[in-house]
């Protein structure tokens, strides 16, 4: 695609520049349109394979499916007076084949009953493996969407040594390789990130599990395949800590607490290394049969420093949630913070909370959400899930940008349901929508130019997924 105006600014840094303020919520993007079978293992799984005391667990999906806007673009020309490219929205037609595997010691299901693991075990892990192969055909346009054609996927562990006792040793680490399209297809995936995870803790259980506390560690790499986004390159490290103490049967006081130290490992990085201190204090648990409260508030900062560009203002305000959940069948041993996969229940909630941008160094979002679970007789399941966020970026200036600050406003929302035509064999189909509906355009002078660049923020993107997977 041509670009506009004087070539003192190359073109493919321009597009690579837009980019970054979308990639800047990858992280949450990529996790919230996991497939459910992966990210839940209570409807992603049936009774696997036993060996020995270990659980195997295989399985394999394939999806045909429609994108309505893969590169997610405005579709729009920029305004009069600046420079930019058209941005001409892009279909395709979508091939998905996603095989995955989990190996496990035996779970608390299998252990019911059986005499010789019926006592807690002196240690767990779970090791799951998998890939996703990608095949784009071009839908109503003539571009080559067998540029985009890929393969991503990971691999995970987690274990645990003497849990349930007065102390335990905890250890997990992952491996993910993550493939977002850039809005500018002359840069062939160019988002391609490999993430690599290491932690560790341990967790003092006093008095039978009334009063629980967790130490731990942890360090996430990133790192950007494509020379364009080589300098974003980071590693984060996190020291966190968690407690819980059940002042009632079903209810619990609930804190966490966490530092994050991001450093940028590129010598030419464009973004500042920080920190970002935070430490929240609730209440988890049920109210009555029926229905679970959650209430966790407290204070965040950011601690980033001058190391690249100049800091006007860090972040220095409230964090929290609140959730309301109703369950369809009474839980009366649900306990606080137990895992709630695969029940069905409808929630309403609200998160606050500041994460590491990629485009300002940190971003505050705001987010409404509301989600429907119901899984009916182990044979249909519906997922629902939608939110509205507020995406609230500082202002800054680089070594050749001036950015005021954006607020962007998103509203996203996923339905997925499945009918299991017996316990290994799944018919599912899949509708997504994401948006953004801010309706301004993000304008920036780059240093060097007399012309100044806007890029509209606002995109519109559907999907729709039919197919069958088995599973064991």
């Amino acid at each position: 695609m041509p670009g506009k105006g004087p070539q003192k600014y190359p073109m493919k840094t321009q597009s690579a520049w837009l980019s970054i303020l979308f990639l800047s919520l990858l992280p949450r993007a990529a996790a919230a349109q996991s497939r459910p079978w992966i990210a839940d293992r209570a409807i992603g799984e049936g009774m696997g394979i036993r060996t020995g005391e270990f659980e195997l667990h295989p399985g394999i999906a394939g999806e045909l499916g429609y994108d309505s806007n893969y590169f997610q673009r405005a579709g729009t020309a920029p305004p009069a007076g600046y420079q930019g490219a058209d941005q001409p929205v892009l279909a395709a037609y979508r091939l998905r084949i996603t095989p995955s595997l989990t190996l496990s010691t035996i779970g608390p299901q299998r252990r019911t009953g059986d005499t010789q693991s019926a006592v807690a075990p002196q240690f767990t892990f779970r090791s799951t493996l998998f890939a996703s192969y990608n095949e784009l055909f071009a839908a109503g346009n003539s571009y080559d969407f067998s540029n985009q054609r890929h393969v991503d996927g990971g691999a995970s562990l987690a274990f645990e040594v003497l849990p349930e006792r007065p102390f335990s040793f905890d250890g997990n680490g992952s491996y993910t390789r993550s493939v977002a399209p850039s809005n500018d297809p002359a840069i062939i995936n160019s988002w391609n990130r490999d993430m690599l995870g290491v932690g560790a803790g341990v967790t003092w259980r006093p008095g039978g599990g009334m009063f629980d506390w967790r130490l731990g560690y942890d360090l996430r790499y990133t790192y950007f395949e494509a020379d364009t986004y080589r300098n974003l390159t980071n590693a984060n490290h996190t020291i966190g800590t968690r407690g819980r103490f059940k002042f009632l049967p079903r209810t619990a006081l609930i804190y966490d607490g966490n530092a994050s130290f991001i450093r940028y490992s590129a010598g030419n990085a464009i973004r500042n290394d920080g920190d970002i201190v935070q430490a929240r204090l609730g209440v988890n648990g049920l109210v009555t049969n029926r229905f679970s409260m959650l209430a966790l508030f407290g204070w965040a900062e950011t601690f980033f420093v001058p190391t690249v560009t100049p800091v006007r203002a860090n972040y220095d305000s409230l964090v929290g949630q609140a959730e309301l959940d109703w369950y369809v069948l009474p839980q009366p041993k649900l306990q606080p913070g137990d895992a709630t996969v695969g029940l069905s229940v409808i929630g309403l909630g609200y998160v606050r909370d500041v994460s590491v941008s990629y485009l300002a160094d940190y971003y505050r979002r705001d987010r409404g959400y509301a989600k429907v679970s119901y899984f009916v007789g182990g044979r249909f399941l519906i997922d629902l899930q939608g939110g509205y966020s507020r995406i609230t970026h500082p202002a800054f200036t680089s070594r050749n940008q001036a950015f005021g600050g954006a607020a962007e406003d998103r509203v996203d929302a996923q339905l997925f349901t499945e009918y299991r035509t017996s316990d290994s064999l799944g018919l599912n189909a899949t509708l997504r929508y994401d948006a953004s509906l801010t309706n301004v355009t993000l304008r920036y002078l780059p240093v060097g130019t007399a012309q100044p660049y806007a890029d509209n923020l606002a995109f519109s993107r559907f999907q729709a997924w039919l197919g069958v997977r088995w599973f064991m």
